[in-house]
């Protein structure tokens, strides 16, 4: 059991149902709407954010998708763990990837890029400090200025909000692995794919 209460859809400010669509979703496809609206404002101001983080991306759908999962591990965000978004899927992120991030560095069907983001992923929910300029000189032998900035919000956006929907336990919706295990992770459990 939860411990916030979610809000249902009928009950969400218009605009975040307008924006939202929850009749076209599953619960868990709703997510952290179902929390966040009890907070309107704050929920559409995040709701913008989140979105311009997704819809203006040039980063690789499957190189954000194994950070989210790698952070996710760290953040012991139950609900990130078990969820593949499809857009990932499509673009490469299968259970070999995913199981590949036990152990990244190590893991031969990862790229070098893809390597140097999960590392700087891993050091935002692990050890902040201890990204320094070495690690962000790994950064630019694989991308732009523009494209370790869009790494960070989006790094930032997936430790807190994590960390966060960790706390409230939301669990009900998601594979029995993901309910009961006093630790666990995104690798070798059962897991859900959305939109």
């Amino acid at each position: 059991m939860g411990r916030i209460s979610k809000l249902p859809p009928e009950k969400w400010d218009p605009r975040i149902r307008a924006a939202v669509q929850p009749e076209n979703l599953t619960d868990l496809e709703q997510g952290l709407t179902r929390f966040f609206a009890h907070c309107p404002e704050q929920a559409l101001g995040l709701m913008q954010f989140g979105g311009a983080l997704k819809m203006n991306r040039q980063l690789p759908e499957r190189l954000v998708e194994l950070v989210r999962l790698r952070i996710a591990f760290f953040n012991q965000c139950r609900s990130c763990m078990a969820i593949r978004y499809s857009d990932a899927v499509a673009d490469g992120v299968d259970e070999d990837a995913v199981c590949s991030l036990e152990k990244p560095q190590e893991a031969e069907n990862l790229s070098d890029a893809e390597k140097a983001a999960i590392r700087f992923g891993e050091l935002m929910a692990t050890d902040h400090l201890a990204i320094t300029d070495s690690i962000y000189a790994g950064l630019r032998e694989h991308f732009s200025e523009e494209q370790i900035v869009e790494l960070g919000m989006t790094c930032a956006f997936f430790v807190g909000f994590g960390r966060l929907a960790a706390t409230w336990h939301m669990v009900e919706e998601l594979p029995e692995a993901f309910q009961k295990a006093e630790e666990i992770a995104p690798w070798g459990e059962d897991k859900i794919q959305v939109r």
